[in-house]
């Protein structure tokens, strides 16, 4: 069995609020955050999953299972999100796709995440928001802000991109950034926006 992870330190998604106390420099508010210093599975107070093998928009190849520790699990303060070679429903591939919907939502401030990412072709981890109102006006329309997403052909760039009604790749205008990232493979960085 093929196992490909996706681990998080601290994963410390946080929304903060500036203050304007200082002009110039913002006070940060913690509202929001993870630490990982549990074991098991993700805390379902600040978790769910979007269960699944419907390819997600992007063909992807993958199951993503509810609440399997074999695909998601919390252990020596790190998430390891897993993908293995296993057989779903008619997917050969389980993971887990992780969210805050109904549990977290953010209008201002800074998000961040410090992972280690996975290696390998094929493989796409991603950090990204998609409006609160998705399910109601749909995507594009919703936007999706993606603060991290990285391709195993790619091995050593990550890429930042926004899509809204105007902007998405589907009509090729989407706006993005790619950007050099040393070694994603064996060490933690922080991504943030």
């Amino acid at each position: 069995m093929r196992i490909a992870y996706f681990i998080i330190i601290v994963f410390c998604i946080v929304s903060c609020n500036a203050s304007k106390k200082n002009a110039g420099t913002p006070s940060w508010n913690l509202s929001w955050s993870d630490e990982f210093d549990y074991n098991g599975l993700p805390d379902s107070s600040k978790w769910s999953y979007n269960v699944g093998g419907s390819g997600w928009g992007n063909n992807e190849l993958q199951y993503y299972t509810d609440g399997d520790i074999a695909n998601a699990e919390v252990n020596n303060g790190t998430l390891k999100i897993r993908a293995l070679k296993q057989k779903k429903e008619n997917k050969d591939y389980t993971s887990a796709r992780l969210v805050t919907e109904h549990k977290a939502n953010f209008t201002y401030g800074r998000i961040e995440i410090r992972a280690k990412l996975p290696a390998g072709r094929g493989l796409w981890p991603a950090f990204w928001m998609l409006g609160s109102n998705h399910r109601s006006i749909g995507w594009p329309e919703c936007g999706e802000i993606d603060i991290m997403e990285h391709v195993g052909f790619e091995k050593d760039s990550i890429f930042g991109t926004v899509h809204t009604k105007a902007y998405n790749h589907i009509i090729q205008t989407q706006k993005g950034k790619k950007a050099f990232i040393a070694n994603p493979y064996t060490e933690f960085h922080v991504f943030s926006i």
